[in-house]
């Protein structure tokens, strides 16, 4: 018999069903049928087998463990086209044994989250598929195009699940202890991981018993299905960063739904970068990364402007942390990638830069070990999960002042333009004689705008898309490009004076002193673009009401 499963996930959750009474009837609108589907939520945790036999015998388990809980042995196996039609349209199908019993899953990306999904589900005859047991005609229009024939195994999952029932106060969560293989051919990749799934109660239990098994031992905050990973084996792919989407407020929303929008919206961007910038393959990831924990300081920084809430304060501390373990790679990629390239372009006689690109790759591989061991830091995961519980739990309610409670239940839209006005008031004060500031002075005003930026990205969904929006949104991003040049010839001398120190070569001495040079001129020549930048934005006329 069909089930029809919505999986709804932000970074670290999923949603399934697995409840025959709650089927999709008959005679029922497709909206209708998805409002009847119950919703269950996952959190996944990675660690290593060892990790998997503590926990699993840890108080916080047997103390609340219904029993000793079972063993099964799961062997999926993923097919596709041979030119991964399904994987090109979103979907995945797999064929999955449990004992004796086959089910066949279908799975499709939703387009309103990266990480939400729709599933299908068929008991099936063997441990292949059988299209016609579930509705494809209705699930993609990619169905028609192929045959059951032109399915081949892509790759296979094999995992044995040890599942314990724990009862807490708040909730029934299933906890699955996985510990098996993916396979691709003659490649293999171990799977060791907990799998936490709410049954009955709130979500944020989920993160309370998180962080309880970290107490434990190291976890690590899984971002990527085991079909995902499966694929990248097949395919010897990689995951791409993700660019922050649209914050997704919508007017009429209290200000209290809105914190809880925006913050849950960071959150998402910082679980999506955190699988690619640990490979360590792809700059843009770390970039990303970066970029996800300043905006979700943005928004902690706004609210923290109009609540006193001490923990969106420990939540900021924590993701300044996590994000200094990032900075020297960033900075090193800008560097390697872009500086050093731009000025051997200019073809400076006499003047090689290979030597000073081979002496500053060692640092650049120091820090992406630094890169790496702050993603998979205890107190990085740690803050993943807190940062859900707070969200999940709307921890500011109960921190601020009873006087600003109120404030709470204001539309967004009063919060957005009072955010806004303090903010431009604020910039304008500070960038007073900007003509004369000092570096150390320009750099604070960069980081001020950097977050009314963020802001009014924030809340332009509130505005639309409006020529006078668009028009204000430009000036800020050309001064705020300006700025960062600035800030990039600072931090490039802070770079080679590194690399200095580790050489006496001199033509790596003479390169460097080429690259101050060229950034001297650069800095003095565009003094006056960055001056007209400033006196535009000054004239620009705010979008906002009031």
């Amino acid at each position: 018999m069909v089930r029809f499963i919505r999986d709804v996930g932000s970074g670290i959750m999923v949603v399934s069903v697995d409840n025959a009474e709650n089927r999709p009837e008959t005679g029922k609108t497709a909206s209708q049928q998805q409002q009847s589907v119950p919703v269950e939520t996952e959190l996944k945790l990675h660690c290593d087998p060892e990790t998997l036999v503590q926990l699993r015998n840890s108080p916080v388990i047997l103390q609340f463990s219904r029993n000793k809980g079972n063993f099964r042995r799961l062997e999926a196996t993923y097919y596709d086209t041979a030119d991964y039609q399904l994987l090109c349209a979103g979907l995945t199908l797999r064929v999955r044994r449990s004992g004796r019993r086959y089910v066949q899953t279908i799975k499709r990306l939703s387009d309103k989250d990266r990480l939400s999904r729709d599933e299908w589900e068929a008991s099936v005859a063997a441990l292949q598929p059988d299209l016609g047991a579930l509705p494809t005609a209705e699930i993609d229009e990619i169905f028609s195009k192929i045959t059951v024939n032109q399915l081949v195994p892509i790759f296979i999952t094999k995992v044995r699940r040890h599942t314990i029932a724990v009862d807490l106060t708040d909730g029934q969560i299933e906890v699955a202890f996985d510990e098996g293989l993916i396979e691709a051919g003659a490649l293999q990749e171990p799977i060791s991981e907990i799998e936490l799934e709410l049954k009955q109660g709130k979500a944020a239990t989920l993160y309370q018993l998180g962080l309880a098994l970290m107490d434990v031992s190291s976890l690590r905050v899984a971002t990527q299905s085991k079909s995902a990973r499966g694929y990248a084996l097949a395919l010897g792919s990689q995951p791409a960063a993700c660019k922050a989407g649209k914050s997704n407020l919508r007017g009429g929303e209290t200000v209290d739904e809105g914190i809880a929008t925006l913050l849950s919206a960071c959150h998402n961007q910082i679980l999506a970068n955190l699988c690619p910038a640990a490979i360590g393959r792809e700059p843009e990831a770390v970039h990303q990364l970066r970029v996800a924990l300043r905006r979700l300081r943005a928004a902690l920084y706004l609210l923290r402007r109009e609540f006193d809430a001490p923990s969106l304060q420990a939540l900021d501390t924590q993701a300044q942390r996590f994000a200094h373990g990032l900075d020297s790679a960033r900075n090193w990629d800008v560097f390697i990638g872009s500086t050093l390239p731009a000025i051997e372009k200019a073809g400076l006689v006499d003047i090689e830069f290979s030597g000073l690109h081979a002496n500053s790759m060692p640092f650049h591989d120091q820090a992406y070990l630094q890169v790496r061991e702050a993603i998979s830091d205890r107190q990085t995961n740690r803050f993943l999960l807190s940062l859900g519980l707070a969200i999940e739990q709307r921890s500011w309610r109960s921190d601020i002042e009873s006087k600003d409670l109120a404030t709470l239940a204001d539309p967004i839209e009063t919060l957005a333009a009072r955010v806004l006005a303090g903010l431009e008031r604020k910039a304008r004060k500070r960038g007073r004689h900007f003509r004369h500031m000092q570096p150390e002075a320009r750099h604070k005003l960069r980081i001020l705008l950097k977050k009314f930026r963020y802001a009014m990205e924030f809340f332009q969904p509130l505005y639309g898309n409006q020529a006078a929006t668009q028009k204000y949104l430009k000036s800020l991003s050309r001064l705020q490009d300006a700025l960062g040049v600035a800030n990039d010839i600072q931090t490039t001398r802070g770079l080679l004076s590194d690399v200095r120190e580790t050489t006496e070569d001199s033509n790596v001495q003479r390169a460097i002193g080429a690259v101050i040079g060229w950034q001297g001129h650069v800095a003095i020549s565009g003094a006056g673009g960055l001056n007209r930048c400033w006196r535009k934005f000054l004239h620009t006329k705010s979008f906002w009401p009031h």
